[in-house]
């Protein structure tokens, strides 16, 4: 995710129980890495081996090219980015667009994996749309090319994020090929990962959105795998986490930038935080919340009065235990 799944956000993420995160998708482009935000995109020795770096573009001569850079710049891990929406990604006939083209997707695939030495796996969506699910052609073209692992959100291109993600397509890629296939699309809850895995027979779930604002998701989806059980952290552990992660992104940017980038991040936080006295007031705290933290700029005073109102939304401490 672009503008979100930053270091701060990825080491956020790690230490609330991901397996794995991968770094924000770069374009294939290297005459743009010069700019700020690419240079926050390159691979990192901030995070640990594995270390991933995801590649958009869609030509397959500057994708190898890029993909080479990145493992001479320590990347040891190469994700293809066919999944995103994003218009200004599809306009340009990458992302997700790609997936309409499965003769410049073979081109692209061969291309890379012979440019590196280390694993190229693939992000992908269900089809252009649909009407065109050809998402198992696509993964037999991977499979074929070297690719080493699948990740599949349960949406077409044309869909972008409406509706609900379907996973029979998934289910239907997972019996197609030997490689390892990832589930993703709408993993926003424990239970949902456990019935989403048992409907696809996928080897793992990636969550997306389903974390902003919630990373002890990631903890309480790898608890309830393995022993059927996961707790509802306290609301002081849900602010602890909060803190955490604005303090890394000011370090990480400074504390300059850092502020203007956590607004986003803390208004994540605020919706997810749980008030179920009244939603309709938590809402209108919110909205008032956001707009009081956008006017700051200081980094001491965003930190505090995002954690006022972390606590003011999410009322008294409760720690629950859920069963399986």
């Amino acid at each position: 995710m672009a503008g979100i799944t930053d270091w701060p956000f990825r080491e956020t993420a790690r230490r609330t129980g991901a397996g794995l995160c991968i770094a924000e998708m770069l374009s294939a482009q290297t005459a743009l890495w010069n700019s700020r935000k690419s240079a926050t995109r390159l691979p990192s020795l901030l995070d640990p081996a594995p270390r991933p770096v995801q590649l958009a573009g869609s030509d397959p001569d500057m994708l190898a090219t890029a993909a080479a850079r990145c493992a001479a710049m320590g990347a040891q891990w190469i994700d293809i980015n066919m999944g995103c929406p994003a218009k200004k990604v599809c306009n340009r006939a990458a992302g997700s667009a790609l997936l309409a083209d499965e003769g410049l997707v073979r081109r692209i695939l061969h291309a890379v994996v012979a440019a590196v030495d280390v694993p190229v796996t693939l992000k992908m969506r269900t089809g252009p749309s649909p009407q065109q699910r050809n998402a198992v052609r696509i993964a037999q073209i991977a499979e074929q090319a070297g690719i080493a692992a699948l990740s599949i959100h349960g949406r077409t291109r044309a869909c972008r994020f409406r509706g609900h993600a379907e996973y029979r397509t998934i289910a239907q890629v997972v019996r197609a090929v030997r490689i390892p296939v990832i589930a993703n699309g709408d993993i926003r809850s424990p239970e949902q990962a456990r019935r989403v895995l048992r409907a696809t027979g996928a080897a793992a779930v990636m969550v997306g959105r389903g974390a902003q604002g919630r990373p002890w998701l990631l903890r309480q989806i790898s608890d309830y795998l393995q022993t059927g059980r996961y707790r509802e952290p306290s609301n002081s552990a849900k602010l602890a986490a909060m803190r955490a992660h604005l303090r890394r992104l000011y370090r990480y940017y400074g504390t300059e930038r850092g502020p203007q980038l956590a607004r986003k991040q803390i208004g994540w936080y605020l919706q997810a935080a749980n008030s179920n006295r009244n939603p309709d007031l938590s809402t209108d705290r919110c909205r008032a919340a956001q707009q009081e933290i956008n006017q700051i700029t200081a980094a001491d005073a965003q930190m505090e009065a995002a954690s006022r109102h972390f606590a003011a939304l999410t009322g008294p401490e409760c720690e629950m235990q859920h069963p399986a």
